[in-house]
């Protein structure tokens, strides 16, 4: 049966159904697919708050200025805002080499943390670099542990057993993350956002994230914010039920996606991790140089040609995704909880992100 089909059909568990259609290898049809460099049909253009980030903040994250960024909406999914790459030229690389280098870091948490002592965890990216610059095509070759990572949590840390955040279980939030955050949030409408929670996904083209709703954060007025980079990807985005049949779209490196409002608690998934339709190993944006000069104050670095080496050979066959979230109001705390230390994980790394071999896709949380 065609995507279009599936799509028109609703019933028990419909989104489950266009799930497995786009998870097989072999599903060529993707003609159903949203992409938003070619909007049509149900796409309509979405008005920014141009006035609430001002050119230079722009810049000090990396991004243009907002009255240069375009931003769609999807007829359907009212507080659903898409916004193909805004990335000025180079910058993306600094999100995916701090993905990579810096954010694994302890006291931040990853699914390795599952079933490796803490001393081998703490430096990813000193024990894989030299394996990824010389890893070749062949599968057969052992991955690096960078490339056994799948999640890594940052802030209040999500408490896999009990679907929670804590008090008890923080560390500190990035500094430059939480500055693009807000940018992103108030040029959408959501002046004074505060990046409290992420989760960072590592995909490969077998990787799929489940079915899920994210609902865990205490205030649902604000948004989730969602960064891709690397590789393509297919998005499901369903509704507040599973029997609703979802809407397929594409996302490439750079975009990012705002789900608030009406969108902020609907189902969404991705099934298939793609490579970049313009057929070079890495996104053509990847490729391009960051300005020598950058502006005072930019959270954003330059990456030595030695680092991006790395992150390039790792994206070839790689997606990364940041989703950023306020997890409280202003003012607002945690309930009092009984008979918990806040700071259960995982039980298996296979709950969360799926694999070509694990057939369960479990709600989850991103």
């Amino acid at each position: 049966m065609a995507a279009g089909a599936l799509t028109r059909e609703g019933g028990e568990d419909a989104f489950r159904r266009l799930f497995r259609f786009y998870r097989q290898r072999d599903a060529s049809d993707l003609r159903g697919v949203l992409d938003f460099s070619a909007p049509g049909g149900q796409v309509f253009r979405s008005q920014l708050s141009v006035s609430s980030v001002s050119d230079q903040d722009a810049y000090r994250a990396g991004l243009q200025p907002v009255s240069q960024w375009k931003a769609y909406g999807l007829s359907g999914y009212p507080g659903f805002i898409f916004i193909p790459n805004p990335f000025l030229p180079g910058c993306q690389r600094h999100w995916v080499k701090q993905c990579l280098k810096l954010y694994p870091e302890k006291p931040n948490v990853c699914n390795l943390d599952l079933h490796m002592a803490p001393e081998k965890t703490t430096d990813l990216w000193g024990q894989s670099k030299e394996q990824l610059r010389r890893k070749g095509s062949s599968k057969r070759e052992p991955r690096s542990l960078l490339e056994k990572l799948r999640w890594v949590t940052l802030g209040y840390h999500y408490n896999w057993d009990t679907k929670k955040y804590s008090a008890n279980h923080h560390t500190p939030f990035p500094s430059d993350l939480a500055f693009l955050s807000e940018q992103v949030a108030a040029a959408c409408g959501f002046r004074g956002f505060q990046a409290q929670a992420g989760i960072l996904n590592y995909y490969h083209f077998d990787s799929s994230l489940g079915i899920h709703v994210d609902e865990s954060e205490l205030d649902h007025s604000r948004p989730l914010l969602s960064f891709s980079f690397g590789q393509s990807s297919i998005f499901l985005l369903g509704g507040l039920k599973r029997e609703e049949a979802p809407t397929a779209m594409f996302m490439h490196s750079g975009d990012i996606m705002v789900m608030s409002g009406f969108s902020r608690l609907l189902y969404h998934a991705v099934p298939r991790v793609l490579p970049n339709p313009e057929g070079t190993a890495l996104p053509l944006c990847l490729d391009q140089p960051l300005a020598s000069d950058l502006p005072l104050g930019s959270v954003i670095e330059h990456s030595s040609e030695e680092d991006w080496q790395v992150c390039a050979k790792y994206l070839q066959s790689s997606r990364i995704n940041m989703t950023i979230r306020q997890v409280l109001a202003e003012g607002q705390k945690f309930p009092e909880e009984s008979g918990t230390n806040g700071k259960g994980q995982a039980p298996s790394e296979d709950s969360y992100h799926e694999n070509s071999k694990v057939k369960r896709h479990k709600p989850n949380t991103v």
